[in-house]
């Protein structure tokens, strides 16, 4: 089984979302357990994106430690600016998967 983690930002803007939203972030990491390779690719294979309902929620992966952290959550419109700052920032997101 995997291990998926939360990013101290990405805990802080669940806290914001629906109840709805937050028992789907909790589908998502259930899912991310059993299968790291959920969802769409972005640019490269350790960089992830699941969609809900319009939103997105990012995360990384790292195959080899059986890792994953969760980023980043946001709307369709905010996409790019969303992977610009995760990817800027990777190094800090890659330390969480060691």
């Amino acid at each position: 089984m995997n291990e998926v983690y939360e990013a101290e930002t990405f805990s802080e803007l669940r806290l914001l979302l629906n109840k709805v939203e937050q028992e789907r972030v909790e589908r998502i990491k259930d899912q991310l357990r059993e299968n790291l390779f959920q969802g769409k690719p972005l640019h490269f294979s350790w960089f992830r994106e699941k969609r809900m309902n319009g939103k997105r929620v990012y995360y990384f992966i790292n195959e080899h430690t059986r890792k994953a952290v969760l980023a980043a959550f946001g709307e369709k419109k905010y996409q790019q600016r969303i992977i610009n700052e995760l990817l800027a920032n990777r190094e800090y997101y890659f330390q969480l998967l060691r």
